[in-house]
């Protein structure tokens, strides 16, 4: 992976790339950071289209890409695509969470204020699915699945800031239990929730927060 990308998520996705810091091994940080780029991708889609059928079109693309990299065919010239297919190729990485998150997208082709049920659905099928694919690219024999609710609930944090200290009833508890199942190794998947769960103000507040997570193994 190129250093564009990590200064891409650096930029754009700081709590992530915070997170992902605490990934000692270099080819495994960067392999997070290429899945954060593809999550990232995928959420400018609905953001920069003018129309909900240009956003179904560029998720679609997507999509397609997908297809290139799991048929073995030629994948397009793109770096995060690039990037993505290398990851598949040396983790053996499933389709299913990286199809979920462009699935979780379309709901925000559609203006209509999510429910807090869909909202829940979203944030599982978006952040809470690519945690999931860190997860699995830190430590394939662990429960990857135990990554989903604390994505989501970082997720749910980042949109709307009042809902972070309790998103949802159960969602919290189901995080943080997540976040013990998963072990040390792909506990940097998740680091990133407890700044949902604890808010930090500054810069060298987060940086503290995530850094007693990590230590502790818990958010």
């Amino acid at each position: 992976m190129s250093d564009d990308l990590d200064d891409l998520i650096r930029r754009t996705d700081p709590d992530r790339w915070l997170s992902s810091r605490f990934v000692a091994d270099v080819g495994l940080r960067a392999d997070a950071v290429a899945i954060y780029a593809y999550d990232h991708e995928l959420a400018r889609a609905p953001r920069v289209a003018s129309n909900p059928l240009l956003g179904e079109i560029r998720l679609t693309w997507w999509r397609e890409a997908l297809d290139e990299i799991y048929e073995g065919r030629h994948v397009r010239h793109h770096p995060t695509a690039q990037a993505l297919a290398a990851v598949v190729a040396r983790h053996g990485l499933p389709r299913t969470p990286l199809e979920t998150m462009i699935d979780g997208r379309y709901r925000e082709l559609d203006a209509t204020p999510m429910t807090a049920t869909e909202a829940l659905d979203w944030a599982r099928q978006t952040a809470g699915r690519a945690a999931e694919a860190v997860a699995h690219i830190l430590d394939p024999r662990g429960p990857s699945d135990a990554a989903v609710d604390a994505g989501a609930v970082w997720a749910i944090g980042r949109r709307d800031p009042n809902l972070a200290p309790n998103p949802t009833a159960g969602l919290a508890a189901g995080a943080r239990a997540g976040a013990r199942r998963l072990g040390m190794r792909a506990f940097p998947a998740v680091a990133h929730a407890a700044l949902a769960l604890h808010p930090a103000r500054t810069e060298l507040g987060k940086r503290l927060r995530v850094t007693w997570a990590v230590a502790r193994g818990r958010i």
